[in-house]
């Protein structure tokens, strides 16, 4: 169903700045669906420009929003701030960029409900959460760490400490890379008869 509440009608506008105040509260996203955002206490100020051969509108969004926490799917209010700018003008072309809306020749009209949910959307920040774990809903984060594979910090396998190799392993490799080189230097057979590494029999006999 069409909403009234968020379309500009500017046909009988005078060339100049046009002022436009919105609220957006819980009954905006209703018939969103799979809608990011639940509810809002939001406010929109609109500085809409009509030109001679264009439209300009700028605006500017200040309040609160309330999604899915992404730790415990929980609702949690998130602040955003945001200011956008939209050129609007005539054409049957498609237009590429976003900041570029083009208007069939007939229009009349502007429903601003789209992209007006859009702002809200890129306003969020990347990742939702509430600002303490504590917040969370603690029976679903009781779930979430029962199937935890690796708990902690999934960067500390990539850390590399030199402290961590033995130094009588690397000693061995040393002398084996040496005894590899001199083998190929002196263009000699290797010597079957060398006495093999414990770990490299081991490993033998995994065949």
């Amino acid at each position: 169903m069409l909403n009234r509440a968020f379309i500009i009608s500017f046909i009988g506008l005078k060339p100049g700045t046009h002022e436009y105040k919105f609220a957006i509260r819980k009954p905006f996203f209703e018939d969103i669906e799979n809608a990011l955002i639940e509810d809002a206490e939001l406010e929109i100020v609109l500085l809409f420009e009509k030109k001679e051969t264009m439209m300009v509108a700028n605006f500017d969004l200040s309040g609160e929003v309330t999604s899915a926490c992404d730790r415990c799917n929980d609702p949690v209010t998130v602040p955003i701030d945001g200011r956008y700018r939209i050129v609007y003008r005539f054409g049957l072309e498609h237009s590429e960029d976003e900041n570029l809306v083009v208007l069939q020749p007939e229009a009349y009209e502007i429903d601003l409900s789209t992209q007006l949910y859009e702002f809200m959307v890129v306003s969020l920040p990347s990742r939702i959460t509430h600002e303490v774990e504590e917040d969370c809903n603690q029976e679903v984060m009781q779930t979430y760490k029962q199937f935890v594979v690796n708990p902690g910090d999934e960067d500390d396998e990539d850390d590399w400490d030199e402290d961590d190799f033995d130094d009588e392993d690397e000693d061995w490799d040393d002398e084996d890379d040496n005894e590899d080189q001199n083998d190929e230097d002196s263009g000699d057979e290797p010597d079957n008869n060398r006495p093999i590494d414990p770990r490299w029999s081991a490993l033998k006999n995994l065949n």
